[in-house]
């Protein structure tokens, strides 16, 4: 009876192990770990932007140390409002540099998550001249590459997809095969795509290659979705199942405040994010205009408070859907949401 009992003890927690295994995982630039619902993120922000472009942007154009100085008060003030997580949307080409978020991750606490991907918004400044030449295919191997392998030469590792396109009716050919590669991109590994889009008039195209591709729109982050002015495409973006990111809290209030209560009667603050877009340490710029990361806490938080918000509510905006929203984990097709 006791050999019986004993082999049925190590059997349970042989399961328990599978099932945790089977959990999806959150990447920030120090690893992988389980997710967690009830920690405050902030998911759209930025350490460094260059806005060189592609053919002259080089690491050697910035200095770690001078970044850390001057970005720590900032930085410093999260751990007042007990921010846990800081998604760097700040993608390759535009002054990602994995290693300096790693210090300042370490220096802080802050678990800061990077992203693999392209962005195509202006004009194809920031693009690559390799990434014109190739299929969406080989553009898409090469992001698997950095979630199996590491980004430049590193073991950090990116938590989500991040591309950006000029928002028009019909998608300029390079944006179309960014959306794709991120879309394959996603089926191989399970990350998030974010994408730069604003107006809804682009993201509808964008969700239509996805669909092609096989990826659910609940895999996709409208980025800048607070430029759009018809709210009837939230409750049609939220009924897809994408993510809708109010990410301008940076610098307006008013505007943001009046779509979170849109979002509230309208039953959809399950699939709104919010953050400031804030940060922007610039190297091209002598003097530092740094954009804090507070506004959230500071001004929205009793703002919304003001107009009945719960707080339920908004920790479900700072802290239930991010985690979710950031989830690595494949989510396929399904009919029935994208074409309602």
């Amino acid at each position: 009876m006791k050999k019986e009992r004993k082999i049925s003890i190590l059997f349970f927690f042989l399961l328990i192990g599978c099932g945790t295994q089977k959990q999806p995982l959150i990447q920030d630039v120090n690893g992988t770990h389980l997710f967690v619902s009830n920690q405050i993120w902030l998911s759209h922000e930025h350490i460094l932007v260059d806005f060189i472009g592609a053919d002259s942007i080089q690491p050697t154009r910035w200095n770690h140390d001078t970044i850390i100085n001057e970005m720590m008060p900032y930085l410093k003030e999260l751990k007042e409002h007990n921010v846990s997580y800081l998604v760097d949307a700040t993608p390759a080409y535009l002054g990602r540099d994995v290693l300096l978020l790693n210090k300042i991750s370490n220096k802080t606490g802050i678990k800061i998550i990077t992203n693999t991907g392209l962005y195509g918004a202006r004009n194809n400044k920031f693009i690559p001249k390799y990434a014109q030449e190739i299929t969406a295919e080989n553009l898409a191997q090469m992001w698997i590459d950095e979630y199996k392998n590491g980004i430049d030469g590193t073991t950090i590792k990116p938590g989500f997809i991040k591309i950006g396109i000029d928002n028009s009716d019909s998608l300029h050919m390079m944006h179309q095969k960014l959306a794709k590669a991120a879309a394959l991109t996603h089926l191989q590994t399970g990350l998030t795509i974010a994408s730069h889009t604003g107006k809804a008039t682009g993201l509808w195209p964008q969700l239509d290659i996805l669909k092609e591709v096989g990826v659910s729109p609940e895999a996709f982050i409208w980025v800048h979705a607070q430029e759009e002015d018809n709210n009837n495409n939230y409750l049609k973006a939220a009924e897809m199942g994408c993510w809708i990111s109010l990410d301008g809290l940076g610098w307006e209030l008013d505007r943001h405040v009046e779509k979170l209560l849109f979002a509230k009667r309208n039953g959809i603050l399950d699939r709104i994010l919010i953050s400031h877009d804030s940060g922007w340490y610039d190297p091209q710029k002598e003097n530092q205009t740094i954009k804090p990361y507070t506004n959230i806490f500071g001004k929205l938080y009793p703002e919304l408070k003001s107009h009945g918000f719960t707080d339920d509510e908004f920790n479900a905006l700072i802290s239930a859907n991010p985690s979710k929203a950031f989830l690595i984990e494949v989510k396929n097709y399904s009919s029935d949401k994208i074409n309602k």
